[in-house]
């Protein structure tokens, strides 16, 4: 079996899937920080935002940098890409609620079988250690893409019993909104109110969100990476708040302009169901789902892990950590 803990990532070589979208552009920008990698490369379909992205983290004042055009629905491309790559971050998908609805075979083709393309080149490849980015919707699924995610995510889980003892090991991350990304209702509603508006579109006043930092979802990313053993999904703790108490925060005398529940959205994000609860394991800063069963040693050996309570659901609107309106601030200042 590889080693447990990664003291580093120092010499090793990186590939980002996605790498030109939020995460990924966030992730390259604290590992260039961070770490001295031997190659970072850039895996993404999109020239020109490789093109852009080359502006600002350029090979000549980068010298590990690399770009890497493909597509995870191609699998020999891939593996291509991966050769002489020891680490993986995934964080390829096709994100749009409505865009994956109104196109299932798309989301399929990219969020499903782009993920069992991955395993397998990563297999064929040598890598040691993949972790794809998933996400609250793949918890009790209700649109296309969650249950695209949630298929994703069975797929890296149950990957590593194709890979043995001593082959790649892979693991998933799961959290809530990002703030800062362009998926995150805090753009828009900046957007809004820059163009003057007095009242803020809110879809039910009931509805609350966990909320992350693009930067703490990076940390928590690589910090996963160190200490995986196979077949977890991290999740971590994070602070919850009502939209309609964004909405205050961010336009104080704002009237809200309720809009209606979107097809495929849910009231309460879901990270952790009463189900999943039996295989969950809790650390000081996150929940970790052990894989059922466990093909790799459980992290109830580590100091202060316990095992959930039987029942035990971690939602947005039961959570024991909300934001008041000042650490909102913090936070949208942070992500900027």
């Amino acid at each position: 079996m590889k080693p447990e803990h990664y003291d580093s990532l120092d010499g090793k070589s990186v590939l980002v899937t996605g790498g030109t979208g939020s995460f990924g552009k966030a992730f390259v920008r604290r590992v260039l920080e961070k770490h001295k990698l031997r190659r970072l490369i850039v895996y993404s379909r999109d020239e020109l935002k490789q093109f852009e992205m080359q502006q600002q983290f350029s090979q000549e004042n980068y010298p590990c940098m690399r770009y890497f055009i493909g597509d995870v629905r191609d699998k020999n491309r891939l593996e291509l890409a991966l050769r002489d790559v020891q680490v993986v971050v995934h964080a390829a998908a096709m994100k749009q609620v409505p865009a994956a609805e109104y196109n299932p075979s798309e989301c399929i083709h990219t969020n499903v079988l782009g993920a069992e393309n991955l395993v397998m080149a990563s297999i064929t490849s040598g890598v040691e250690r993949l972790i794809a980015l998933s996400t609250d919707k793949a918890c009790n699924p209700i649109n296309l893409y969650g249950a695209s995610k949630l298929a994703s995510d069975k797929i890296f889980v149950s990957a590593n019993r194709l890979s043995g003892i001593e082959g790649t090991v892979f693991s998933c991350v799961r959290y809530g909104n990002v703030l800062g990304s362009r998926g995150s209702v805090v753009p828009v509603f900046e957007r809004l109110i820059n163009d003057g508006v007095t009242e803020l579109p809110i879809t039910d006043a009931r509805m609350t969100r966990f909320w992350i930092t693009l930067q703490y979802g990076v940390e928590f990313v690589l910090s996963c990476l160190k200490t995986m053993r196979g077949g977890e999904i991290f999740v971590p703790k994070i602070p919850s708040m009502s939209i309609v108490d964004v909405a205050k925060t961010m336009l104080p005398k704002m009237r809200p302009n309720i809009i209606g529940i979107r097809p495929g959205e849910k009231l309460h994000e879901v990270m952790i169901t009463e189900d999943d609860a039996r295989n969950t394991v809790e650390l000081p800063d996150r929940y970790i789902i052990e894989p059922n069963p466990i093909t790799r040693p459980s992290h109830l050996d580590r100091e202060n892990a316990m095992s959930v309570e039987d029942g035990f659901r971690y939602s947005s609107d039961n959570n024991n950590d909300w934001l008041d309106a000042d650490q909102l601030r913090h936070l949208i200042a942070e992500s900027r």
